[in-house]
C-alpha cells in the first residue's frame, strides 16, 4: 500500500509556471512508476505525464509536450511535475498516481494501469 499527497497547486496567470509535488510514503517509492493525470469540470480523467522508475523513460500527453516536464527524486520519495507556458486549458485537479515497476510494458496513459492515487491538488490558469 501507498499514500500519495500532491502539493503545489493554485493560481497562476497564463504563460505562467507552477511546480507540483506528489510526496509517497509506505512503500519503497523507487519500486513505482508514477504518473500525472488531470479532470477538468466535466471532463473525465486525462492523461498528463509518466516516469519510470529509475527515471529513465518519459512519457507525455500531446497537449503538454514541450511544456510540462516530469521529474522524481526517489531519495525524497518525490515525483516532481515542472509545468511552463500554462493555458486556461491547463486548469483542472490534477492527481498523482503510483503502479508497481515491472519488466512488462504497460500502458502508462491507461487510468486502469494505476493502483494509488492522490487526492488531487487544484491548478487554475486565468486569461
Amino acid at each position: 500500500q501507498v499514500q500519495l499527497v500532491e502539493s503545489g497547486g493554485g493560481l497562476v496567470q497564463a504563460g505562467g509556471s507552477l511546480r507540483l509535488s506528489c510526496t509517497a510514503s509506505g512503500r519503497t517509492f523507487s519500486s513505482y512508476d508514477m504518473g500525472w493525470f488531470r479532470q477538468a469540470p466535466g471532463k473525465e480523467r486525462e492523461f498528463v505525464a509518466a516516469i519510470k522508475w529509475s527515471g529513465v523513460g518519459t512519457y507525455y500527453a500531446d497537449s503538454v509536450k514541450g511544456r510540462f516536464t516530469i521529474s522524481r527524486d526517489n531519495a525524497e520519495n518525490t515525483v516532481y511535475l515542472q509545468m511552463n507556458s500554462l493555458k486556461p486549458e491547463d486548469t483542472a485537479v490534477y492527481y498523482c498516481a503510483a503502479v508497481v515497476a515491472s519488466s512488462r510494458g504497460i500502458s502508462y496513459s491507461r487510468r486502469a494501469s494505476y493502483d494509488y492515487w492522490g487526492q488531487g491538488t487544484q491548478v487554475t490558469v486565468s486569461s
